[in-house]
């Protein structure tokens, strides 16, 4: 299945409007359009607002794996939730609203905590 064929299934299945996607990922829906008739391809940051909107990974969306991977972002996001809880357990009091980020994002709190504490040692 092409990368366009699994935007415009990942949108019916949502029961969502071009307009609707487009307006919550930044573009038109005639580009939205465009991306879901295989006529281009999007960038790699509207791929990734797509693959987040989506609850899919870009690897999905690419036709990489046939595992919409809602399970496989949601292991990354407990992988390093666990590592921060674990690592760095006074600050995990301080994100009550960690389950809101995507794993890419948890990743870059995790980075830049460990950053931060081995700056200060």
């Amino acid at each position: 299945m092409s990368l366009g064929k699994r935007l415009g299934h990942e949108r019916t299945t949502r029961n969502w409007s071009q307009k609707i996607v487009a307006e919550k990922i930044g573009i038109t829906n005639t580009v939205l359009s465009n991306y879901e008739r295989d006529y281009r391809d999007p960038d790699t940051e509207t791929l990734t607002r797509l693959a987040d909107l989506y609850e899919v990974s870009v690897d999905y969306l690419l036709g990489r794996t046939t595992n919409t991977s809602s399970e496989l972002v949601n292991e990354d996001k407990a992988f390093f939730m666990s590592k921060i809880a674990t690592e760095f357990p006074d600050i995990d009091l301080m994100f009550k609203d960690m389950e809101s980020l995507t794993a890419e994002q948890m990743e870059e709190v995790y980075d830049y905590i460990k950053y931060k504490v081995s700056k200060n040692k």
